[in-house]
């Protein structure tokens, strides 16, 4: 009864947001308090892998995961359960910021964020910045997804990928990180990006965390988060402008625009 009345609401509210008369509601947000709060009363709890994670649900939470944005339909032929696919920032962002979740490492049911945490660590020392990009991110209302095949972290999406195309490659960069450090790695990204209609965007995370700190997600308090938008100079757009060498034109946009 409570799923098929938030079903309901959800494919009302769906079409108040596409139409564009939303009037400053937060669609994403309702979203994710109410996948939140449906997962939360059936108690989903998903496996721990070595780079992902695998989340059983019933049929109307996956319907729900999918227009929230979270990971990935796994197809199998059970018709009870829905198995979806997460990745670390997906689970962590779930587990931590929602409250929505329980995790389990080869059968045994990890008691709280920290223990997650730290496996999560243990396994990509890079996780605390790409979290906090993530949720960076989401917290602004854009849906990120995996940027793989585009050569970078995250594609960032206005609406729902099944919708829209996304709108931004993503890259993270970190303190120790030694990406885009030379002209000839920019130039790559960002032909890279404009040849699929995308416009890259780097995040620099940076904070005062020591060793001890980083081994509690309490430590995503002290990052800071830069935001920089790099585009390909164009002549043909710039006539004005007497440099005719096509160098890369690199904007702050500390405040991302909320979609």
């Amino acid at each position: 009864m409570f799923l098929s009345l938030v079903t309901r609401v959800v494919n009302d509210l769906e079409q108040v947001s596409l139409s564009g008369r939303n009037h400053g509601f937060d669609f994403g947000c309702f979203l994710e308090n109410v996948g939140s709060l449906s997962l939360a009363k059936t108690e989903s709890s998903g496996s721990l892998s070595s780079c992902n994670v695998l989340l059983a649900v019933e049929p109307e939470q996956a319907e729900l995961l999918d227009r929230c944005c979270f990971g990935k339909l796994v197809l199998s032929a059970e018709k009870v359960k829905k198995w979806i696919q997460l990745s670390f920032e997906e689970a962590f962002y779930l587990l931590y910021i929602l409250k929505c979740i329980k995790l389990s490492l080869r059968g045994r049911c990890l008691e709280n964020e920290v223990d997650t945490w730290m496996y999560m660590r243990s396994k990509r020392p890079n996780f605390p910045a790409f979290f906090k990009t993530y949720s960076h991110l989401r917290s602004k209302n854009w849906v990120l997804r995996s940027g793989l095949q585009y050569g970078v972290d995250f594609v960032a999406y206005r609406h729902h990928p099944s919708l829209v195309h996304s709108e931004y490659s993503v890259l993270v960069q970190s303190g120790d990180s030694d990406r885009l450090r030379v002209w000839s790695d920019v130039h790559c990204a960002v032909r890279l990006s404009g040849s699929v209609a995308k416009t890259l965007l780097t995040l620099h995370v940076s904070g005062n965390s020591n060793r001890e700190d980083l081994n509690l997600p309490t430590c995503l308090e002290n990052y800071r988060v830069e935001e920089q938008t790099i585009s390909r100079w164009s002549p043909e757009l710039s006539r004005e402008d007497e440099t005719t060498s096509p160098t890369p034109k690199v904007t702050n946009v500390s405040n991302l625009k909320t979609p």
